[in-house]
């Protein structure tokens, strides 16, 4: 009676949306009673609409109640969780949308404990009791709820699907064995369960020795990235201190000098002063001595004039002015120009060893690099679709087919002014930048001379004809000069014969991270011609060079 009047509190108490004891319990105007959050929740959901309604009576209402807590319930709440009253326990719950029903309960159904695989039925706690106490019941197989137990079903003859088809790796019931699956290779379900589970616990195996082995990589690769930022951590430390060291050794250099120059600037001007203040002296006196000459020479008493002239004080030693040698404009400046020698000394080292560094940097790699390409499928996997930008063309060639074929024409065609083009030098840039791992072909056709196909940086030189401009002749492009013959490779203005089958396409690779630039001759097969190893500190750029009338060079789609 008492367990029955508990189950009574419970269902007074609790919330008919979430089937949970009320918290914080708010009344609608209809008398039913809520969770605040849920009826809210409830009400949002209606709030397009316009109307809000009790989810027990429908009773709607205009506009959105305001809601208030209703104290009593709420007390009344507290004072039964004193007594007793707790949240029904899951297994006893009402079944919500997302559960599975008991299927023998009538009107508020539970949710299921167990679902039968010979009755197809689920059962809540209570109506489950005859298959856990009943001898005939013990027997049958139990599962987890399951709402999909008709699917065990054979839908053509009705009965429990017992069997498998291996032939068409389907269910069948016993009936289905003997009629349409007659001849075919079947077992029981079990048996192909038993069969399939072994094949299971092997793949789990398989995939847990895995997961063993990656958790082992992933241990490995933190203990890398820990020491790899250690080092590199370590490696800008040392660094700064070496640079703040030099940068002391210059500033020391720099406080030395000028307090030489200081020094010698004071030595120098003292000398300069001592001898300028001996020069307005004798400068005073001599001004002086023409002053009494004057006066004698002014006087018309002869016996006066003879009588004074010879008490006229004779003249003092010149301090010889004329000797004095002014060099003009040439004071310190040899100590400027020694000073200016240091420091292109200095970017010259500073230069080199950039290189040097870079190179090293570069050379930490910690994971291992995928293997570059070595069959046409291995290099069409990396195909990149190269156009021609029709701004940096030189005036006498001619874009077609989509921006992908150029044509030296021989004529100025009359191309409007922009700071991309080419002037001097027949050559054109692809509109696209490479970066990462690109592979592209080129077609040409020869009619004399032969057909330059060039990567490059952007910033290469575009006005005029100098080497600075010129594809594979300056330290910002590198090129294949591909003749009717022969090939050759040229960097920096230095040519390096290439030997190999002569084709009028050649692929280009390019791993710009790796710093890898290769060229291929290419027919039925791929043949390296050349294959470059260096650093790249920019975004590259695809290019060809046309000198010939009527030559052409076309960037191919590739599949």
């Amino acid at each position: 009676m008492a367990q029955q009047e508990n189950h009574l509190d419970r269902e007074r108490f609790c919330c008919s949306i979430c089937l949970d004891p009320l918290k914080d319990p708010v009344t609608t105007g209809c008398g039913h009673s809520y969770c605040k959050s849920c009826i809210n929740t409830h009400w949002d959901k209606e709030e397009e609409r316009g109307s809000y309604s009790c989810p027990q009576c429908r009773q709607t209402f205009t506009p959105r109640p305001v809601l208030g807590k209703n104290t009593m319930l709420a007390d009344s709440l507290e004072e039964l969780k004193k007594t007793g009253l707790q949240a029904a326990p899951a297994d006893n719950c009402y079944a919500g949308p997302e559960d599975v029903a008991c299927d023998v309960c009538t009107g508020r159904k539970l949710k299921a404990l167990k679902s039968c695989l010979n009755c197809l039925a689920s059962y809540c706690e209570k109506h489950l009791q005859p298959h856990l106490q009943s001898a005939p019941f013990k027997k049958h197989k139990l599962v987890e709820p399951s709402e999909k137990l008709q699917e065990n079903i054979c839908s053509r003859h009705d009965e429990l699907m017992k069997m498998f088809c291996r032939t068409d790796q389907q269910c069948i019931c016993y009936l289905c064995s003997v009629e349409e699956h007659k001849g075919h290779d079947t077992v029981s379900a079990a048996a192909e369960r038993t069969e399939r589970q072994r094949e299971l616990g092997l793949r789990r195996q398989t995939i847990q020795q895995r997961v063993q082995d990656s958790e082992k990589d992933v241990k490995l690769l933190q203990q890398e990235e820990e020491a790899l930022n250690g080092s590199a951590d370590k490696a800008v430390e040392d660094s700064e201190e070496i640079f703040t060291e030099l940068i002391r050794l210059l500033e020391k250099r720099s406080s030395d000098v000028k307090q030489q120059i200081r020094s010698q600037q004071e030595t120098e001007v003292s000398r300069v002063r001592e001898l300028q203040e001996r020069l307005e002296q004798e400068i005073t006196e001599l001004k002086r001595k023409d002053h009494e000459l004057k006066q004698l020479s002014d006087t018309e008493d002869h016996n006066q004039f003879l009588h004074n002239y010879p008490s006229l004080s004779p003249l003092s030693g010149s301090t010889h002015s004329s000797s004095i040698r002014i060099r003009p404009l040439r004071y310190f400046e040899d100590v400027t120009a020694a000073v200016s020698q240091v420091r292109g000394r200095l970017q010259d080292i500073l230069s080199e060893t950039e290189t040097k560094i870079l190179q090293i940097v570069s050379q930490v790699d910690v994971l291992l690099r995928e293997p570059e390409p070595e069959t046409i499928a291995d290099f069409l996997k990396y195909s990149q679709e190269i156009t021609l930008d029709p701004n940096t063309a030189n005036s006498n060639l001619l874009l077609s087919e989509g921006h992908r074929k150029v044509t030296y024409m021989g004529k100025d065609l009359s191309y409007s002014d922009h700071p991309d083009r080419f002037t001097g030098s027949l050559q054109v840039l692809s509109r696209e930048s490479l970066t990462g791992r690109c592979y592209w072909e080129v077609e040409m056709e020869m009619k004399l001379r032969g057909v330059y196909v060039a990567i490059t940086y952007k910033n290469i030189s575009k006005p005029g004809n100098s080497l600075e401009c010129l594809f594979g002749f300056n330290d910002k492009s590198w090129s294949l000069f591909c003749d009717k013959n022969s090939y050759s490779f040229y960097f920096n203005n230095i040519k390096t014969p290439v030997s190999g089958p002569v084709s009028s396409r050649v692929g280009v690779y390019l791993d710009h991270s790796a710093g890898v630039l290769s060229f291929y001759s290419v027919s039925d097969t791929m043949t390296l011609l050349h294959r470059v190893q260096t650093i790249f500190t920019q975004p590259l750029y695809a290019g060809v060079r046309v000198y010939y009338t009527e030559s052409t060079a076309k960037f191919c789609k590739l599949k």
